[in-house]
């Protein structure tokens, strides 16, 4: 009786350490339930438009005067290299960066402080433009925004990237390969794109692009801010195992002792 109650003491013991640690596929993120209603994938039309300013983007920005001719007598040469070294000198001497800060407003030199939140690169160059043209002759100015970026998870969160958006039109298959396309544990059917909306909130659109139906929507732009989430593979036998193997060697260990504390008897 007495060995029946340390053994039922050891193995409840162990029981107990085996669900306080159980951490099986505790690494998957963002998931929804069976009845979670997603985006429709026809709002994603709007993609097609220019990129608005928005809170924390770095803006790099240039003023010239008489319509930008210095531009052109800074980067034109005759004929060699000259050119190239000459647009390098000059973007580098010409060009400003500015966080926009978390109340939408920048401060310039001259203007002061301005909200071009909400503002696409051209509405801001005019913008611009309209308020130097006080102090310069046909005020000329170029506007960049230089920390576009989508977060892509492949399908293993070990493999996370920042894609920084060089492009305006980079597609939803164009940045997924940026990150190395999508892993092995990755499925293809379940690919989460989750944008911020008009309202501050984040939409969820659900993407399949495990059949050439999918096709449809590769072509798809992503905005800056994007999370491109690939659903993974739950690999529940192997994390079973791999959170079962020390439990094991525990159970092995106790039955061990109890078969020494039982021979002593």
């Amino acid at each position: 009786m007495k060995k029946n109650k340390i053994a039922s003491k050891i193995f409840l013991c162990l029981g107990v350490l085996f669900l306080t640690s159980c951490g099986i596929n505790s690494n998957l993120m963002l998931k929804t339930h069976k009845e979670y209603e997603f985006a429709s994938l026809d709002s994603t039309n709007t993609t097609k438009e220019d990129y608005q300013i928005d809170v924390n983007d770095i803006v790099q920005f240039s003023v010239f005067t008489n319509k930008g001719q210095r531009i052109l007598d800074a980067t034109a040469s005759p004929e060699g290299g000259a050119g190239n070294q000459n647009r390098q000198m000059f973007s580098s001497n010409n060009s400003l960066s500015y966080i926009v800060q978390s109340d939408s407003l920048i401060k310039l030199p001259l203007i002061g402080q301005v909200n071009i939140v909400g503002k696409t690169i051209r509405e801001t160059e005019l913008y611009f433009e309209e308020i130097y043209d006080a102090y310069y002759v046909d005020a000329f100015v170029q506007v960049m925004v230089t920390n576009k970026r989508v977060i892509v998870f492949p399908g293993n969160g070990g493999d996370a990237q920042v894609i920084y958006l060089a492009n305006n039109n980079t597609t939803l298959l164009e940045a997924i390969a940026l990150a190395g396309g999508i892993t092995e544990r990755g499925r293809a059917s379940k690919i989460k794109l989750i944008r911020k909306n008009d309202e501050g909130k984040r939409d969820v659109y659900l993407v399949d692009l495990s059949t050439i139906e999918g096709l449809e929507y590769t072509d798809l732009l992503v905005q800056a801010n994007d999370y491109i989430y690939v659903e993974p593979v739950a690999q529940l036998s192997r994390e079973i195992l791999a959170e079962l193997a020390p439990i094991v060697s525990i159970i092995s260990s106790a039955a061990l002792v109890i078969t020494v504390i039982n021979s002593f008897q």
